[in-house]
């Protein structure tokens, strides 16, 4: 007998046909989602594009906290019970959002389990993404905290194949997400596209090349 194929679960799919009460809503590029600070109600899943988490100091300094892609969960403070946005989220590209009340939500992960874990599934590896980013600011170099976050947005590692060719991104904002100076940041980039590591003609080509840099010791 042919063994039994499991069929991977699809979270969007299973919110289109869950009968419940959601908000698609496309964006284009840098059309805010949601501010700091406003109210937070919502759990919001990528369907398309790429959205920006940030978060603003009382100063008005920006920190980028993540770019997510397709697929991604995030805004899941709600559940957790966070009256307020702790930061922002922004259509890093055109993106098209599902957006779920906080109670519909909360009552499908005690209901579905395979949604349940593909969440619980998210918030671990959201969790690691974190300590490590942790680890890279204190232990490694600018250049390989600009490499690291290269290979992060073209998704190199994921299970599906790294999109390879990412959006044009400013080095102002590469330098914020990586923690350093702009003029760092185009020094670092001249050379990696001098190596052949990047490339750069109507979109960031990301060669996989470029992962020698953050295992060089």
């Amino acid at each position: 007998m042919a063994p039994k194929r499991i069929r991977s679960f699809d979270p969007e799919a299973f919110l289109y046909s869950a009968g419940i009460e959601k908000t698609v809503v496309a964006y284009t590029q840098g059309q805010p989602i949601y501010s700091q600070g406003g109210m937070c109600d919502t759990v919001m899943y990528i369907k398309t594009g790429e959205v920006k988490l940030s978060v603003t100091s009382k100063t008005g300094r920006e920190a980028i906290v993540a770019i997510l892609g397709a697929g991604n969960f995030f805004g899941e403070g709600a559940l957790a019970g966070q009256p307020l946005r702790i930061g922002s989220a922004t259509a890093h590209s055109p993106s098209t959002i599902i957006a779920v009340s906080k109670s519909d939500m909360g009552r499908l992960l005690h209901e579905e389990h395979a949604l349940s874990d593909t969440f619980i599934a998210h918030l671990l590896t959201r969790n690691i993404r974190i300590e490590e980013d942790l680890i890279d600011q204190l232990f490694n170099s600018a250049e390989k905290r600009l490499a690291r976050t290269l290979l992060l947005l073209a998704r190199y590692g994921e299970e599906k194949a790294p999109q390879r060719i990412i959006p044009e991104i400013s080095q102002e904002t590469l330098a914020e997400m990586v923690g350093t100076t702009r003029s760092r940041v185009n020094f670092f980039m001249t050379r990696f596209k001098k190596l052949g590591f990047i490339s750069s003609n109507g979109g960031l080509t990301i060669n996989n090349s470029l992962v020698s840099v953050v295992l060089h010791d």
